[in-house]
């Protein structure tokens, strides 16, 4: 049975999204992914842009036993029938990726379906067609996707007021930045770099968590 919106905005607090190629020697994405979780994520996404369809599943089970183990909600990026394959809790789709009435009718309508969104526009979009919750950004300027432009606070906020369902801020969050997203109305924050490209990924999420609880704390 799919969480109820109040659910998923709970665990938009500490959205993280793995990125294997910031794995040191002796490392597996696994091994860092249960720190991660243990330390505090809230919510777990898959995504793999290197990986072809099979090894996707592959890892995508590793994943999501840990997520269960957890009680970790977990969804894969782009890869809807990898995530059907596995029966994981949901997908995450981009603009460009499958259309998200394509999605739901592939499965089902007690999955998890997250949408990115750029701008206001894209956003009330997302939520008319039935989205569970919005990935908004860039909030800052990130190395992840170099095409994405950063939203000023203000669109930020207009976004966060205009939408009903759960949204969580994406693109260059840090522990450096975080805080300033404090006042926009985001129901959590989604990070990959600054979990996964930390030369300490579990005190990393201790301390983004904390954070992430200072921001959406009114």
């Amino acid at each position: 049975m799919k969480l109820d919106n109040e659910a998923i905005k709970k665990s938009m607090l500490l959205y993280a999204i793995t990125d294997r190629s910031w794995l040191k020697e002796g490392q597996t994405l696994e091994s860092v992914v249960e720190d991660v979780l243990k330390s505090g994520a809230t919510f777990l996404q898959l995504r793999e842009k290197i990986q072809g369809h099979e090894e996707i599943v592959e890892t995508a089970k590793n994943l999501q036993e840990l997520c269960k183990k957890y009680k970790v909600p977990f969804v894969v990026n782009d890869d809807i029938m990898a995530a059907k394959e596995i029966d994981a809790d949901g997908v995450h789709i981009g603009q460009s990726d499958m259309e998200y009435t394509r999605a739901r009718e592939i499965l089902g309508p007690d999955k998890i379906i997250g949408v990115s969104a750029g701008n206001l526009e894209e956003a009330k979009e997302a939520e008319r067609v039935g989205a569970d919750y919005i990935g908004v950004g860039a909030v800052f300027h990130t190395n992840t996707k170099k095409d994405a432009t950063s939203l000023t606070m203000e669109d930020l906020k207009e976004i966060c007021e205009s939408v009903s369902i759960p949204v969580v801020g994406i693109g260059g969050i840090s522990i450096d930045n975080a805080l300033e997203l404090k006042g926009a109305g985001i129901d959590g924050i989604c990070v990959i770099s600054a979990i996964f490209g930390s030369e300490n990924p579990s005190k990393s999420t201790k301390d983004l968590l904390n954070l992430s609880k200072k921001i959406i704390s009114e």
